[in-house]
């Protein structure tokens, strides 16, 4: 199997997709960080697009973030000055091809990850 990064952004409090979520992929390399791409979520909570599709993937150190205060924003929550949850990184390691589902349930005071499938 080719390997392959997909995600999936559910809004906790609301109990419904995360649609027009910023996320960016970076790849690092010891203290180096490059930005390989800037995604948004759609009505589903998805990106239209793999993150990081088979012909570009590579095993190693990555690290998703997810624009949650401009999210929030959007909604219309009430902003704290500073917001509890800006932004929010994932870093995390992908050792063999295979596919990585990296979900964020969010709420605007916590969020949790895991590694789907």
């Amino acid at each position: 199997m080719a390997g392959y990064l997909t995600t999936h952004v559910l809004d906790t409090a609301r109990g419904c997709p995360a649609e027009g979520l910023k996320i960016e992929l970076f790849r690092i390399d010891g203290d180096r960080r490059s930005l390989l791409k800037t995604l948004v979520t759609n009505d589903d909570g998805r990106t239209d697009e793999q993150i990081l599709p088979t012909d570009r993937f590579e095993t190693g150190v990555y690290e998703l973030v997810f624009h949650a205060g401009e999210y929030l924003d959007a909604l219309g929550t009430p902003p704290e000055t500073p917001r509890f949850l800006d932004v929010i990184p994932l870093r995390f390691g992908m050792s063999e091809a295979s596919h990585y589902h990296v979900p964020l349930l969010l709420s605007p005071f916590g969020y949790s990850t895991y590694r789907g499938s």
